[in-house]
C-alpha cells in the first residue's frame, strides 16, 4: 500500500542526452538570488538559487539534450557536474520533466 507522499516521489531516471523542458505545472517568479519555483499541482514552493541556473531551467526547452542546454546557457566546464545533479533533483521533485 502506497502513501500520498510516496506517491509524489518521481522514479524516472535523469538522462543528459534527452530533452527536458519546464513542467506545465510549475511557475517561475524571477528574485535577485535566481528564482522562487511554485508547483500548482502539488503546491510546494522551492527555489532556484543562482540565475545561471535559472537560465538552464528555462533554456531546457530551446535545445535537444541537457549537454547542449549547459553550453548554450555558458555553464563553465568545471561546474557542469553541479548542474546535471541539480537539473536530476529538479527532474525529481517534478519542476522539470522530458520531453
Amino acid at each position: 500500500m502506497s502513501t500520498e507522499a510516496e506517491a509524489e516521489v518521481r522514479t524516472e531516471p535523469f538522462d543528459p542526452a534527452r530533452p527536458y523542458r519546464l513542467s506545465p505545472d510549475v511557475a517561475l517568479r524571477p528574485e535577485p538570488f535566481g528564482a522562487l519555483v511554485y508547483d500548482f499541482g502539488t503546491r510546494r514552493l522551492s527555489f532556484l538559487k543562482t540565475q545561471l541556473l535559472v537560465d538552464v531551467v528555462r533554456e531546457l526547452e530551446n535545445q535537444p539534450d541537457v549537454p547542449a542546454t549547459l553550453d548554450s546557457a555558458g555553464v563553465p566546464a568545471p561546474e557542469r557536474t553541479r548542474y546535471l545533479d541539480a537539473l536530476a533533483g529538479l527532474l525529481s521533485a517534478g519542476t522539470i520533466e522530458a520531453r
